[in-house]
C-alpha cells in the first residue's frame, strides 16, 4: 500500500505502510511513524530520545462494510529542551478516542441522515460511541456562537431545577438558536456578551425583553440604537400574576360561605384563554359562573382577554388605539389593581407598541 493512500483514504501523513491483516471480518492495517516526523509534542523539538512505544489501535472510515482498525505503535520520547517523557502527538487522532478524526467526520456525516442507533449498527459500534462524537461536535459548533449577523435578539432569565438557580440566556429571534448562556441573574451576567457583541461588531436592531429596570438600563447603555420590544409574552405574565393575586384578595374578603367555594379553584380558569376550556369538564360554565357572582372579577377578567388583543391588530397604528383605549377603560375601572396595571403599560407604551 503506497502512503499515498495512506494519506487520502485514512488521513495518515508521516507514516510507512508495513502490513495487512484480516482479522474476524476486519481489516488492520499497521503503520509505523518516520523517525523525522517525530517531534516533541510540547515544543515541537526534534532533539528526542526513544524510550520504547505504547501500541494503540484505532477504529478509522470502513472498507464497504469492512470495518478497519489502524494500528501503530505510538513513540515515546524524551524531549531535549523540556526534560520530559511523553508520547508523540497523533495529528489523524484524539489519543483519547479509539477512532481516527476520519472516522468521526464519517459518523458525522451519517448522522445528519440517519438516527445515532442506525449509524452504530451500520458501523458496529455502540450508541454511546455514536453520541459521544455527535455532542462533541455540537459542542464545538455552538460553545461560542459567531455574532456578526445578529439583528433581533431575544434576553431573558430561566428558572432551572430547585434551589433558585437560574440562567440567562440571549437567543438570535430569526434563527432560533441560542448565543449565549450564563450561570448567573440580572444585568451583570451579560456583560461578557456585550464584549463580545462588541468584538464582533453586530448591527443589533431589536431587543426583546421584559420590563425589568436593569435590563432597560443595559439595553440603553451597550444598545442604544436598537429598537427595545416589551414582548407579549412578560406582559401577559405579569397581568396574569396581578389577576391572581386580585382574585387571592376577593376570596380573603369573601364573607359568604357560598362566594368562597365559587372562587375556589378558579385560579387556572381565569388564567386560560378561553379556547383551552375543557368543555368535558364544564370549565367554561364554572368560569361563568363565578364571574357572574363577582363584577370586579369580571372586569379585570374581561380586560386580560382585551389586553391580549393589542398584539393581535394588523399594523401598528391599530394596536396603539387598542392599547390607548385599554388604558382609559383601565383607569376608568375604579379598580387599584387596573389602575396600576394602566399606570404600568402608559410608562412602557413606547416598547409594547414596538
Amino acid at each position: 500500500m503506497s502512503t499515498s493512500l495512506l494519506y487520502h483514504a485514512f488521513g495518515l501523513r508521516g507514516y510507512d505502510y508495513v502490513k495487512t491483516e484480516y482479522t474476524e471480518g476486519a481489516v488492520v492495517f499497521t503503520v509505523r511513524q518516520r523517525p523525522p516526523t517525530c517531534r516533541c509534542p510540547q515544543c515541537g523539538s526534534r532533539e528526542l530520545l526513544h524510550h520504547g512505544y505504547e501500541p494503540r489501535s484505532f477504529r478509522t472510515v470502513p472498507i464497504g462494510r469492512k470495518p478497519v482498525w489502524i494500528v501503530l505503535p505510538i513513540p515515546r520520547v524524551e524531549c531535549g529542551g523540556c526534560r520530559l517523557t511523553r508520547q508523540v502527538t497523533l495529528p489523524f487522532a484524539d489519543p483519547r478516542r479509539r477512532y481516527t478524526k476520519a472516522f468521526e467526520r464519517f459518523a458525522l456525516e451519517l448522522s445528519r441522515l440517519m438516527t445515532i442507533q442506525d449509524v452504530a449498527r451500520h458501523l458496529g459500534v455502540s450508541g454511546d460511541t455514536i453520541k459521544e462524537i455527535v455532542k462533541r461536535d455540537l459542542q464545538w459548533r455552538f460553545r461560542k456562537p459567531r455574532l456578526g449577523k445578529l439583528k433581533q435578539i431575544a434576553i431573558d432569565e430561566i428558572s432551572i431545577g430547585r434551589g433558585h438557580r437560574y440562567l440567562t440566556v440571549v437567543l438570535n429571534l430569526e434563527t432560533g438558536a441560542v448565543v449565549f448562556v450564563d450561570e448567573e441573574k440580572g444585568a451583570d451576567a451579560l456583560d461578557p456578551f456585550w464584549a463580545r457583541l462588541r468584538a464582533s461588531k453586530a448591527q443589533v436592531e431589536a431587543v426583546a425583553t421584559d420590563r425589568s429596570p436593569a435590563y432597560i438600563q443595559a439595553i440603553r447603555d451597550n444598545l442604544g440604537d436598537a429598537l427595545h420590544v416589551f414582548d407579549h409574552f412578560h406582559v401577559v405574565k405579569l397581568f396574569n400574576e396581578k389577576l391572581s393575586d386580585f382574585r387571592r384578595e376577593l376570596y380573603r374578603e369573601a364573607t359568604e360561605k357560598m362566594d368562597k367555594e365559587i372562587l375556589k379553584g378558579t385560579r387556572w380558569l381565569l388564567l386560560k384563554n378561553p379556547e383551552n376550556l375543557d368543555p368535558q369538564r364544564k370549565e367554561r360554565e364554572r368560569l361563568e359562573e363565578a364571574l357572574r357572582m363577582n363584577q370586579p372579577l369580571a372586569t379585570v377578567y374581561y380586560l386580560k382577554e382585551d389586553l391580549r388583543q393589542i398584539w393581535m391588530q394588523p399594523d401598528k397604528e391599530t394596536a396603539a388605539k387598542v392599547l390607548e383605549d385599554w388604558i382609559r377603560r383601565a383607569e376608568a375601572s375604579c379598580i387599584k389593581v387596573l389602575q396600576r396595571f394602566a399606570s404600568t403599560l402608559a410608562m412602557h407604551r413606547t416598547g409594547i407598541r414596538a
